[in-house]
């Protein structure tokens, strides 16, 4: 099916692959770094890293390193588009946490004078994981729907605010290694069993508001968090994200069954970029609220 603009955004969303499929989103991949070695998040690559086999080695002490996409790899998959006579709505990992965005932006103004006929739209999600995915699936209803490629871009500006994202974690040596938390509150919390409540501030920032004793009081407490912020009418659809700990984003998934009637729940993997400081056992909550005032 040809749509009206063609969807590009990255793997940073989590979004999985038989999504982007059956929706025609265009993914660019990252490579990122274990203990050295590079792998790639694309699927079809020969270095392919399975996100699982990912959480595995950093549970086995693996050191990781994450980067952005290139400005050179962005103009490319947008000219590809543009050479097939289509429109582009860019969709961006959070400037807050990135530098994806400006990446974007400059191939946007660079391929802007080559392909006068076309139109070429850049926007920072200030979002991550599966709220950014959750974030990009708006824009996909937006444009099934027959909005035009501003309109769409128009109400993802004004309302990305709405997409409400909050975290905890299982170990807080990862935050400490991302220099989250300091070296004596990620050793005495995790002696006490303390669980950090996380979530992505109105700058695209991850941080923490909060802290529960055990992993379960940390789970309900996401949950706590789309009880205060929902807007009911808004959430025909939550996505949540894990960091290898399914059976977590199950038992998450009924309380939101249960409290909210909402039937359809995306579950799907942090990927490595927010894995990579997150760990293994992280937990994330989407939807869409009335704001990311805390």
């Amino acid at each position: 099916m040809t749509h009206a603009f063609a969807i590009l955004t990255e793997d940073f969303c989590d979004l999985p692959i038989a999504y982007q499929k059956e929706h025609d989103v265009t993914v660019l991949y990252t490579e990122f770094e274990v203990d050295g070695v590079l792998y790639s998040n694309d699927p079809s690559a020969k270095h392919h890293l399975p996100v699982a086999d990912f959480y595995q080695k950093l549970r086995n002490g693996g050191n990781p390193k994450t980067s952005a996409l290139s400005m050179d790899a962005i103009h490319q998959a947008m000219e590809a588009v543009l050479k097939e006579g289509q429109d582009v709505l860019y969709l961006a990992f959070s400037s807050g946490l990135s530098g994806t965005y400006n990446n974007a932006r400059l191939a946007a103004e660079e391929l802007a004078p080559l392909y006068p006929e076309r139109k070429i739209i850049a926007i920072d999600s200030l979002c991550a994981s599966l709220g950014f995915g959750l974030w990009v699936h708006r824009a996909v209803t937006l444009r099934d729907a027959g909005k035009s490629l501003e309109e769409t871009a128009k109400y993802l500006t004004d309302h990305r605010q709405n997409f409400c994202h909050y975290f905890t974690v299982d170990d807080l040596n990862f935050l400490h290694r991302g220099g989250r938390v300091s070296k004596t509150t990620a050793i005495l919390g995790s002696a006490l069993g303390i669980k950090p409540v996380l979530y992505v501030n109105p700058e695209g920032k991850l941080i923490s508001i909060g802290k529960v004793r055990g992993r379960r009081q940390s789970l309900d407490a996401l949950v706590k968090k789309m009880q205060q912020k929902i807007v009911p009418e808004e959430n025909d659809v939550v996505f949540i994200s894990h960091g290898d700990c399914e059976a977590d984003a199950q038992y998450v998934a009924q309380q939101v069954k249960k409290l909210f009637g909402i039937s359809s729940i995306l579950i799907n993997y942090v990927g490595p970029t927010i894995g990579a400081h997150s760990g293994p056992g992280t937990m994330a909550l989407f939807f869409y609220g009335k704001d990311r005032v805390e």
